[in-house]
């Protein structure tokens, strides 16, 4: 597959129009992909029931305007979890207050702590058993402490116990969940922090982690990875075959870009030294049903048809560039959710 294949694709905007800032993520209706919602980076969360025709803001009333993700429980959408706080590190960001929580299709909501996390990158749920829930929490850009590292409650948020921890001043950017094996996960571990004219974008404690045992322990994944610091790293776990992991990595002396590995996280290989764009981007998405295709979020989104070997740009004549979120439906991959 080449460029010329989506030549002829065409984009074309459906809203949310008065949101402000970057889309984040995106949170579909798996039985009904006409009925999604969108966090917004300084705009809260918006719902459509009717794919992007009208638009309704439902998160208007709390206490957060910037989000991080959205995610819908998957045994039941009108579960609705959100995690507050842009995943990013640009001085303009806005900070979260936590994790929230509706039962009612985004009609009300509860807050149900990590309020020092201020920036949540992921949250994942154990498709076994929706009380089980983990959190990426990156802690405060401009400062030590806080609430940061990957987060787990059993109970559906009313109690939250830290499985993942690296130090005051690194948290968590990803979580990635094995579908075949609920209880494998990856982590990357983001070391930043923020001044008013710099960033330090990375450091010795940026990693990627893996636990078997449903986060108790945790393994720090080496073997063909970068050796040099490391700055943002994007996880996906191929759905197609959940053995291949895909990371975009951020590293220092142009040692960063895509990396795969076909084992589970046990080795790893650079498929591509593609500049990442930093703090901004990092996001990568695995095709439902191809194993090999994956996207790569940047001022313009990345399309491989080899597993990350080459890379070229889908047509975004009609779109202003910069993207962050994608959605991909697992029953036709040829629909796409683009923020």
């Amino acid at each position: 597959m080449t460029a010329e294949t989506f030549s002829g694709l065409q984009f074309r905007l459906i809203g949310p129009a008065v949101a402000s800032g970057r889309v984040m993520s995106f949170a579909v209706n798996p039985k009904n992909r006409a009925d999604y919602y969108v966090g917004v980076a300084s705009g809260g969360v918006w719902k459509t029931s009717n794919a992007g025709t009208t638009w309704t803001p439902v998160f208007d009333g709390e206490g957060s305007y910037s989000i991080g993700t959205v995610v819908l429980d998957p045994n039941d959408a009108s579960v609705v979890w959100v995690g507050a706080g842009e995943s990013n590190s640009q001085r303009s960001v806005g900070y979260g207050d936590g994790v929230y929580r509706s039962e009612d299709g985004g009609k009300s909501w509860k807050n149900l702590g990590l309020k020092k996390s201020e920036h949540i990158g992921r949250i994942v749920i154990d498709p076994r058993d929706s009380k089980i829930v983990y959190v990426a929490a990156e802690g405060p850009l401009w400062g030590p402490g806080g609430d940061r590292g990957v987060y787990k409650t059993t109970d559906a948020g009313k109690n939250w116990k830290q499985v993942l921890s690296i130090s005051e001043n690194t948290g968590v950017a990803d979580v990635a969940i094995d579908p075949s094996n609920p209880d494998i996960l990856y982590a990357a571990a983001y070391q930043r922090r923020r001044h008013v004219f710099t960033l330090i974008d990375g450091g010795p404690e940026s990693a990627i982690y893996k636990s078997t045992d449903a986060g108790a322990t945790w393994n720090k994944l080496k073997t063909g990875l970068p050796t040099e610091d490391m700055g943002r790293i994007g996880l996906a776990i191929s759905p197609a075959d959940p053995n291949v992991v895909y990371a975009t990595i951020e590293a220092a002396n142009g040692k960063g870009g895509i990396f795969r590995s076909s084992d589970k996280g046990g080795t790893w290989e650079r498929r591509n030294e593609f500049d990442l764009g930093a703090m901004y981007y990092g996001q990568v998405v695995a095709d439902p049903k191809n194993v090999d295709r994956i996207y790569v979020m940047n001022v313009y989104m990345r399309v491989s048809d080899d597993g990350g070997k080459t890379l070229h740009r889908i047509n975004e004549a009609n779109h202003h560039g910069d993207n962050h979120a994608l959605w991909i439906d697992p029953n036709n991959t040829d629909y796409y959710l683009l923020g």
